[in-house]
């Protein structure tokens, strides 16, 4: 019965018909959704005990306080539709077989000291959950801002269809094919042409420099591989050239596995010009003038 009904009873035996009365209305909802072909529930509310009971007795698994952002995970991956009530348009209740979701197996397994309920073989395989374990929360939330980034990684790379290699390379290669092409213009181009080319230098250096390398030694034996690729037309395999920041020399990332989505070193070189350029068109600096203080009274010496 709901919260805040008082019942006047007189008779024991009364009393014991409303109790019974309301398990049967219970029993009857959770036969609605046994009948359907259901084996297993989940739901964010508790389950009283003797719900419990009557899915015990059907050899269903009954799943409470369930999270409501894992429920909408879980009803995508197998397929179901989250039910707010059992009432149907008609006034009456029912359920349809309709909303079950499919999955091969269910189980409850024991990881550490916590136990999980995992759901494997989902209607939809392109799910899947990663189980993180760490000493304490900040770790688990580094672990996860990790994989995070790595699972969108790869997203990137899908969207992009294309790689390029890391570690500098692009920056170094795109360096000398600019600084090249600045000499064959004969106008005040030539001159921002060339400083667009060193500029993209600032990114293998900076690489150098956290991985505690001669930034200098390195971002110049970069560049003399890359000069000879675009020069040598049997020695292009060195346009794959890029730093190795653990060993402090240059090698192939391509070889390597040191790649990057072209779609990334695209959009970051678009975006560094527009910033460059936003700010070389600010050519007047506005300064409002202070308000004079009031004059103060007083004697003068």
């Amino acid at each position: 019965m709901g919260p805040g009904i008082v019942v006047n009873v007189t008779e024991p035996t009364k009393l014991d018909a409303i109790v019974q009365k309301e398990s049967d209305l219970i029993k009857d909802k959770i036969d609605l959704i046994l009948k359907s072909g259901a084996n297993v529930v989940l739901t964010k509310k508790g389950i009283d005990d003797l719900c419990l009971k009557y899915f015990v007795e059907a050899g269903a698994m009954a799943v409470r306080r369930c999270r409501k952002e894992d429920l909408k995970y879980i009803a995508k991956a197998t397929g179901a539709t989250m039910q707010l009530t059992l009432t149907d348009l008609e006034g009456g209740e029912s359920f349809d077989p309709a909303n079950l979701g499919f999955a091969e197996e269910v189980v409850q397994e024991r990881l550490a000291d916590d136990e999980l309920i995992l759901i494997k073989g989902c209607k939809n395989s392109k799910t899947a959950s990663v189980i993180l374990r760490g000493p304490n929360s900040f770790m688990l939330d580094e672990m996860e801002r990790s994989l995070h980034d790595a699972i969108c990684i790869v997203k990137r790379t899908l969207e992009s269809k294309a790689v390029v290699p890391g570690g500098g390379a692009v920056e170094a290669a795109l360096s000398i094919y600019l600084e090249n092409f600045a000499t064959t213009l004969g106008s005040r181009e030539q001159l921002a042409i060339a400083e667009f080319a060193e500029a993209l230098l600032v990114i293998p250096k900076i690489l150098a420099v956290n991985a505690a390398h001669d930034a200098t030694d390195l971002v110049a034996k970069l560049r003399a591989y890359h000069n000879t690729a675009q020069t040598n037309d049997r020695k292009k395999d060195l346009s794959m050239c890029g730093l190795d920041l653990i060993d402090g020399k240059v090698r192939n990332n391509l070889k390597a596995g040191v790649l990057e989505p072209a779609m990334s070193k695209v959009k970051a070189i678009q975006f560094a010009t527009e910033a460059a350029i936003t700010i070389l068109r600010i050519d007047d600096v506005i300064t409002l003038n202070a308000k004079p203080e009031p004059e103060r009274g007083g004697y003068e010496d």
